[in-house]
C-alpha cells in the first residue's frame, strides 16, 4: 500500500516550518499554523492511504493551529478528524466549546467549522494518530455527532480501548499491507470509529448492522488476545463476557471461516512463534514460552506448532538464531 513519509530533519532551519505548513495543508486539511520558535521547529509524519480513510502518525514541536471561516470558504474537504493523543497535551475551541485534552484522549474535529487550538509537550514532541474520513460516512445523525465535536473523551476499556489499540497496531503494520487489505482495514477502522462515537453518545442502536457486527467482532478479538495465556479460555467464557449465546459466538466465527478454538490456537501459536525467534528470550525454556501463551501440554503444543509452521519449536528457534547471526555478520 502507499505510505507517504516526510520530515523536517534534513531541512535548513528557515525552511522547516513553511515546509510543514504546506505539506500538511496539501495532504490533510488546510490550516494556519504558528510557532513561537519556527527556527527550532521539527516535525515528521507518516500517512497511510486506507481507501475512504486516511491514517496519519504525527510528531511535532509545540505549535498553535487555527482554521478560520475564511479558510473554510476557500477549501473544505468536508471531513472529520479523530485524533488519538499519544504524547503531550493541548486545547481547542470549536462549535462553541473549549476543551482540553491529554494522553490517551480521543478528539473529534470537524473541517467545516472554524476552530483554533494548540498542541505541545513538556518533554519531546507532541504525538498523535489521526483518522480522517468523510463527514457523511459515520452513519449517525448530525445532532449525535455534533455532541462529540471538540468534546474529548478517554480511550478506556471497551470499544474506545479497542479502537485505540487497533489504531496503534495498524500504524505499526500498515506498511506491509496489500492494497486490498488496506481498504478492508480502512472499512474496519471506520466501523470502529462509528461504534466508539455511538457508544459515547449512548446511541449504539443507531449504528448500521454491519458496524455493530464489526464492533462486536473487534471486541471479541481483543478480549481473546488479552487472555491467551489462560489455558481455560473457551467459548463459554467469551460468550458470557459479551452477553451473547455460545451459538451466536460460533456463528460469528463461522462467518470468518474458522472455529473459536481454531482462532484461539492460531493466536497462541503466533505468539509462541514470535517469542521463540526473539533473541532476548533465547535462554527461556520452550515450554515456559508455550505455557505463557496458554499451552499447558508440551506434546500438544509441539504437534500444533509443527502442523502450523512445518518445523518443531526447537528447529524454529535454532533457525531464527542462525538467521540473526548471518545478518549480523553480513553472511548470506
Amino acid at each position: 500500500m502507499q505510505v507517504l513519509e516526510w520530515s523536517t530533519r534534513d531541512l535548513a532551519a528557515r525552511d522547516r516550518f513553511p515546509f510543514w505548513h504546506q505539506t500538511l495543508s496539501q495532504t490533510l486539511v488546510s490550516t494556519w499554523p504558528a510557532s513561537d520558535s519556527p527556527a527550532d521547529f521539527n516535525a515528521s509524519a507518516r500517512l497511510f492511504d486506507l481507501g475512504a480513510v486516511t491514517l496519519s502518525a504525527m510528531s511535532h514541536s509545540r505549535l498553535q493551529v487555527s482554521r478560520p471561516a475564511k479558510l473554510i470558504r476557500q477549501t473544505d474537504p468536508e471531513v472529520f478528524q479523530l485524533h488519538l493523543v499519544l504524547a503531550g497535551d493541548g486545547a481547542m475551541t470549536q462549535a462553541g466549546r473549549e476543551a482540553r485534552f491529554a494522553v490517551n484522549h480521543l478528539l473529534l474535529i470537524d473541517s467545516s467549522q472554524p476552530w483554533q487550538g494548540w498542541r505541545g509537550a513538556d518533554r519531546g514532541p507532541a504525538e498523535s494518530l489521526i483518522v480522517q474520513f468523510p463527514r457523511s460516512s459515520l452513519g449517525l445523525r448530525s445532532d449525535m455527532i455534533g455532541r462529540l465535536v471538540a468534546a474529548p473523551f478517554p480511550a478506556r476499556a471497551g470499544i474506545t480501548g479497542v479502537l485505540a489499540a487497533h489504531l496503534r497496531q495498524l500504524t505499526e503494520n500498515a506498511g506491509d499491507l496489500t492494497r486490498q487489505d488496506a481498504e478492508a482495514l480502512g472499512a474496519v477502522t471506520l466501523d470502529l470509529v462509528a461504534a466508539a462515537c455511538a457508544h459515547r453518545c449512548e446511541a449504539t442502536r443507531a449504528l448500521a448492522p454491519e458496524s455493530r457486527h464489526q464492533a462486536l467482532l473487534s471486541l471479541i478479538h481483543h478480549f481473546i488476545r488479552q487472555r491467551l495465556g489462560d489455558p481455560d479460555l473457551n467459548a463459554e467464557m467469551i460468550a458470557a463476557a459479551h452477553g451473547i449465546s455460545v451459538r451466536h459466538l460460533y456463528k460469528i466465527f463461522q462467518e470468518q471461516g474458522m472455529s473459536v478454538a481454531g482462532w484461539i490456537r492460531r493466536c497462541r501459536l503466533e505468539g509462541c512463534h514470535r517469542d521463540l525467534a526473539d533473541p532476548l528470550l533465547r535462554a527461556r525454556p520452550i515450554q515456559t514460552i508455550a505455557a505463557r501463551w496458554g499451552f499447558s501440554d508440551a506434546a500438544t503444543f509441539s504437534r500444533n506448532f509443527r502442523a502450523a509452521f512445518g518445523m518443531s519449536p526447537r528447529d524454529h528457534r535454532h533457525r531464527a538464531a542462525d538467521d540473526a547471526w548471518r545478518e549480523g555478520t553480513g553472511l548470506d
